[in-house]
């Protein structure tokens, strides 16, 4: 072994039924906190909607059971205390990006963090963050689309015991949540969080106590080296070594008229390492779209891809890590330099799921996946209603998955697959507004033997006077399709005045006023396809017609299916029809961008809407 090859690299002295025990209860245990979590906290962005994020440690700060990769020894790093100043109780938090090299990318992150001891000495760690309704700033909601830097984003919180020895720091959380605009739900979420790492706590210290430390701590050490042996078979048979592959995709724009934003990767390998280089993505821009990509979470996020891809079983940990070697040059998108604002930074981590997928489609023989709709929108709706009562509302919305190998995209789905959607009757209880329509998009998904799904319609009445700020992407590019597959449906935003006018929304707006009876009618992207469509199913796109999933004409024109009177598949037609499209139509590519146009007129296209919008009466 050479002398990068990580310590818990060997032989383990620990049989196998005992590690199985270990790992699926470490496995239990995340889900375990979240749990805990959705079930303690009060605002509907975790209580409804999943957006947390839960992780197990080693002594070490390696995660061996999480979802979004270790920043412990970043964290730990920038705290005015150090690993040796870590006592049974501690719980450490902050919510600064830049303090965590971008583990969590906005201020409304907030991340707790508790070292794990039995009889005395550290055997891990337990951390979770949660997307907090609130951390002040300029916007309700603290992500401004018209910031310039991170200190317009919200008070920001150094990594610091909030609890010491168990005991809580009552002047320092009150300190917190005092300089947001929802100190109750600051307050109750923040604890929260807290009491799901107490949860796993717990589960480590039952595991070393039925197993001994020493067995657990070995049973650390070989869930890594077998995640680590997984993925180096899985580099060796489906990454080729001796060519540089490489793609390139744009996120719209930043929301103050800078775009398109070009993201660049190259992946290549050598031997066991896969490099994977970012360099010729553009530079950091004004707005607040700047994602600050943490190294080690692309790296799991590339071991993830690979993952899911070709052995879902595979526990995805911290093991692989030296594997990947990951180049983030300084100044760009992806790495900008503080204080650049990252309120906004979901375009730029969607669109690099993308670029990642796509140049392992270059790569990968036989397995493609096209792209997606591009961000997670989210939508704040704040005011004070006509009782006096201050209101606050923020909710994540979905888009159309790509189509991958085997199967269609999901529509109207989150990227991360816990997420779910806020019911329209707990908005409408707790907030001024009424949902009156909350649909799939027909003929959003790129059209494929395997079709991208279908991006989502949500329309809101608002009831009361106040102000909406939200971030979309998509409106511009389009996600393509592959392999033969289009591409889908772009993003729209309408605002339906109460007085009967209608006014063409930007994918990203801040403070736009509204009124007691204005309907915002939020469309989001669709995925592309993959794949010919005249190879689709034919009964397929005939029930997918009678479901309102695609109309009729589009069943004919890019699936060259025909349609009897009663629904049912002509199938002389349709032969005829797709034969005649096959003569007719052009080549196939390998990818499908839609119809853009080049990127310096779409360039003006974009800072020419942004003048509109802001030039409006």
């Amino acid at each position: 072994m050479s002398a990068d090859t990580p310590d818990f690299v060997g032989e383990h002295d620990i049989d196998p039924t005992t590690l199985d025990i270990i790992e699926s209860t470490l496995e239990n245990t995340r889900y375990e906190m979240d749990r805990v979590l959705e079930t303690t906290a009060i605002s509907p962005v975790i209580r409804e909607q999943s957006d947390q994020f839960p992780l197990i440690a080693d002594s070490k700060g390696r995660m061996v059971m999480g979802q979004f990769g270790s920043a412990i020894e970043t964290i730990i790093d920038n705290a005015s205390f150090g690993w040796d100043d870590l006592e049974e109780g501690d719980v450490i938090a902050t919510n600064d990006p830049y303090m965590c090299a971008g583990a969590m990318s906005h201020t409304p992150d907030m991340l707790l963090l508790r070292p794990i001891f039995y009889e005395g000495e550290r055997v891990g760690f337990s951390s979770q963050w949660g997307n907090l309704m609130d951390v002040g700033g300029k916007t309700p909601g603290s992500m401004p689309v018209q910031a310039t830097s991170i200190f317009e984003e919200g008070i920001r919180l150094p990594p610091v015991k909030l609890y010491e020895g168990g005991e809580l720091d009552d002047q320092l959380l009150e300190t917190f949540a005092h300089n947001t605009r929802l100190p109750d739900h600051a307050e109750a979420d923040i604890k929260a969080l807290a009491a799901g790492t107490k949860a796993a706590e717990e589960r480590v210290q039952e595991l070393c106590d039925r197993f001994g430390k020493e067995t657990y701590l070995e049973g650390c050490d070989a869930i890594l080296d077998r995640t680590r042996d997984g993925m180096i078979n899985l580099i060796d048979e489906f990454v080729p070594e001796g060519e540089t592959y490489t793609f390139e995709d744009y996120v719209d724009d930043d929301g103050m008229g800078n775009g398109p934003i070009k993201l660049h990767l190259e992946i290549y390998r050598e031997g066991d390492t896969v490099y994977l280089d970012w360099t010729g993505t553009d530079e950091q821009v004004p707005g607040t779209v700047n994602f600050l990509l943490n190294e080690k979470m692309f790296k799991m996020f590339t071991g993830v891809f690979l993952i899911m891809a070709f052995d879902p079983l595979l526990t995805f940990n911290d093991g692989y890590y030296d594997l990947f070697e990951v180049t983030l040059p300084e100044g760009t998108v992806v790495q900008p330099e503080f204080p650049a604002p990252l309120g906004n930074r979901l375009p730029l981590m969607a669109r690099q799921f993308d670029v990642l997928q796509a140049t392992f489609s270059k790569l990968i023989d036989g397995f493609s996946v096209a792209g997606s709709y591009g961000t997670s929108p989210n939508l704040v709706y704040a005011g004070t209603d006509s009782e006096g009562n201050d209101f606050q509302m923020l909710e994540i919305l979905y888009g159309g998955i790509p189509a991958r190998p085997g199967g269609d995209g999901l529509d109207g789905h989150s990227w991360w697959p816990l997420f779910r959607t806020v019911p329209a009757e707990y908005q409408e209880a707790y907030y001024p507004l009424s949902i009156d329509e909350y649909s799939t998009r027909e003929d959003t998904g790129g059209p494929g033997e395997y079709r991208g799904g279908h991006g989502i319609t949500k329309v809101y009445t608002f009831e009361e006077d106040g102000a909406i700020t939200f971030q979309d992407d998509r409106a511009h590019t389009y996600p393509w399709g592959v392999e033969g597959g289009k591409h889908g449906g772009r993003s729209e935003k309408k605002l339906l005045r109460v007085d009967g006018t209608e006014e063409e929304l930007p994918s990203k707006v801040e403070n736009v006023p509204v009124q007691a009876g204005d309907k915002l009618v939020f469309s989001t992207a669709g995925g592309g396809g993959l794949g010919d469509a005249l190879d689709r199913d034919t009964e397929t796109v005939s029930t997918e017609v009678r479901r309102g999933l695609i109309t009729e004409e589009a069943a004919e024109e890019e699936y060259g299916v025909v349609l009897a009177e009663d629904g049912t598949v002509d199938e002389t037609a349709t032969e005829s029809r797709r034969a005649e499209i096959r003569e007719t139509r052009e080549e196939l590519g390998a990818f499908d961008y839609g119809p853009l146009p080049p990127e310096e007129e779409l360039a003006d296209r974009i800072a020419a809407e942004r003048r509109e919008f802001e030039n409006r009466d």
